[in-house]
């Protein structure tokens, strides 16, 4: 897109009707969605029907989570905490997502999000998997692969916006 801008003559350049200005084409900067790539808007909407999906689930059903990880819930703080961290939380985190999925302007914040808080998420559950005594099972294996990724994507595009 072009855009025409009078401003004030300086010297022997194309002048306006007389009137001490002249003609200057620019060129608009490119909008937020031009520069937006598709690899960001791929990576925020897939995590945001995870989170949303899983953190809805958890909300409801605290004991999930607990279940997939191998752990007992032996009190109302246990069954609260799960309930806020893999469900409140992990809702409220997708819904950043979305928003950044379908708003430009909070896509680097969200891909900034992705990356540092999945990326350590992921970073923390490799070292534990490898200083603990005990193997882990699917559910480790498969989470971890979905953070690693999904924080390496969000941080490629990131580098492209």
């Amino acid at each position: 897109m072009i855009v025409v801008r009078a401003v004030k003559n300086r010297g022997p350049r194309p002048v306006l009707a007389g009137c001490g200005h002249y003609v200057k084409l620019l060129k608009t900067p490119p909008t937020t969605e031009e520069t937006y790539p598709v690899l960001g808007k791929i990576v925020l909407w897939i995590s945001a029907i995870v989170f949303i999906s899983y953190g809805l689930a958890c909300f409801f059903y605290p004991g999930l989570p607990a279940g997939y990880a191998g752990l007992v819930m032996s009190n109302g703080d246990a069954f609260s905490e799960m309930g806020a961290m893999y469900g409140g939380l992990q809702t409220g985190f997708g819904l950043f997502c979305l928003i950044g999925a379908v708003k430009p302007a909070y896509s680097r914040a969200a891909l900034l999000l992705l990356v540092c808080c999945i990326g350590l998420l992921a970073l923390g559950r490799l070292y534990s998997t490898f200083t603990g005594t005990d193997a882990v099972g699917v559910y480790t294996w498969g989470a971890m692969a979905f953070e690693f990724s999904t924080a390496i994507l969000a941080a490629v595009a990131l580098r492209k916006t």
